[in-house]
């Protein structure tokens, strides 16, 4: 094993990190991984002799509550040991590197696709035949290398841009207003022009380049150009990017800091949490984010105060619908013990079979599992995702699953700080996003 983590350290620091998230959504800063129940130093799980126990490693800050109340539900239901650590936001690579290092490792991690699935598919158990799988909806839920099934999508998310409903009809609009990129810039430009007169601080939350932040901009906003580049080319991954619709991402980027509730100039220290609370507050009509969010703002927001809409980038904005797809695929370590493996297949199958599980995931996760015993989400965001799938429009697939790295994501987010902050062109952007990726891809060979 420890073999394996040294050439694992090697290609990392040659590529880097490769898994940042949603939701951290947070996913998902800079703090190290928190133990069950809290934020701090990771607590290694301890193993009953002869007895399987669990060590998962969440990667869902926002998640981890809900976690470590699972975990205690499924340990008083079997008596087996369960310990939840939560990675801090932004850093789930890195302390899945450091975790794996120890004599008591995970037994259930997450990759984030064939990306990430390269670093780690050594320590992948193999799950063909496994309960969880059997009862997947579709093998497109399944992440394989060769014939092996190394991962399972244990949750389908959504992102788009969610709209404060009844700020936006104080300003005069309806969502039915917004089709298209050039309504929404209408409409955020005339909120902006109105803010004191309507009370708000901007038409949009702040675009925040902190580190708790930037993943909605370097990659979640970043999909996009990947996306029309892709699906105008007929491919799913590529070693060089074109950057054919960057002029598409610099008008959303463009609109987001500029109809903001705050200067451009102050983005680089902006958290993901200030966002929220702008948007909370009833200080911003639009907010960048996705279904995980959903929990939190129902605490203020009935579900008809509250809406998604989807990212229109200027291409296809008659058919295109939110961002849909999943980065979580859950693993086995398949350097655990037997007995450990095995609690942990057991696990996993209960979390997506049990009422407790399924409840747990649908109702207080907020997650859509793609499980035949799924229960239905409450979810209003996940809901609206459906409606403008049944009204004939199209999801937008996750391909930043296919980005090269996390360097370049981060090359990427350093040169959209300065572009914003009036430091840099946009140029630079251009550069980072185009020349970074073949760099990065070669390195990744």
């Amino acid at each position: 094993m420890k073999k394996k983590l040294v050439s694992l350290l090697a290609g990392v620091t040659v590529a880097a990190a490769l898994f940042t998230g949603c939701g951290g959504s947070g996913s998902a800063g800079s703090a190290a991984p928190a133990s069950a129940g809290s934020t701090g130093a990771a607590a290694a799980p301890a193993a009953n002799a002869g007895a399987g126990h669990v060590y998962y490693l969440n990667f869902k800050p926002e998640a981890d509550a809900a976690w470590q109340d699972l975990a205690k539900v499924y340990t008083e239901e079997t008596g087996v040991p369960v310990t939840v650590v939560t990675a801090a936001s932004g850093e789930y690579e890195t302390t899945l590197m450091s975790e794996m290092a120890k004599s008591d490792a995970p037994t259930m991690f997450q990759v984030n696709g064939p990306v990430g699935l390269a670093n780690w598919k050594d320590y992948c158990y193999d799950l063909t035949g496994s309960d969880i799988v059997s009862n997947l909806t579709s093998d497109a839920f399944e992440l394989k290398d060769g014939d092996a099934i190394n991962g399972v999508a244990y949750v389908i998310e959504s992102y788009g841009i969610i709209t404060n409903v009844s700020l936006l009809e104080k300003a005069g609009y309806k969502l039915d207003d917004i089709k298209s990129f050039d309504d929404l810039k209408k409409i955020a430009d005339d909120i902006q022009a109105r803010k004191d007169e309507l009370g708000v601080k901007g038409a949009f939350a702040s675009t925040g380049m902190d580190g708790s932040s930037d993943w909605r901009f370097k990659t979640h906003l970043a999909n996009l150009p990947i996306y029309y580049e892709y699906k105008a080319d007929g491919i799913d991954s590529t070693e060089a990017i074109k950057g054919t619709y960057l002029d598409q991402y610099k008008n959303v980027f463009d609109l987001y800091i500029t109809d903001s509730t705050c200067d451009p100039k102050e983005l680089s220290s902006k958290t993901a949490d200030d966002a929220r609370a702008e948007f909370l507050d009833g200080e911003a009509v639009f907010y960048q984010n996705g279904s995980w969010e959903y929990s939190s703002l129902a605490e203020k927001f009935t579900d008809d105060q509250i809406a998604m809409i989807p990212i229109y980038f200027g291409v296809d904005d008659a058919n295109e619908g939110l961002c849909t797809g999943t980065e979580n695929y859950w693993c086995v370590n398949a350097e655990a013990a037997e007995e450990d493996i095995a609690a942990t297949l057991d696990f996993m199958n209960w979390c997506v079979t049990s009422e407790a599980g399924t409840k747990a995931m649908a109702e207080t996760m907020g997650f859509t599992i793609p499980f035949k015993t799924a229960v239905e989400s409450p979810n209003a965001f996940v809901k609206q995702d459906a409606a403008y799938t049944e009204a004939g429009k199209t999801p937008v697939s996750w391909n930043f699953t296919t980005m090269p790295s996390e360097n370049w994501k981060n090359g990427v987010g350093s040169t959209l700080t300065a572009y914003a902050a009036g430091t840099g062109d946009w140029n630079a952007v251009v550069t980072a996003f185009v020349d970074g990726w073949a760099e990065e891809a070669a390195l990744a060979e």
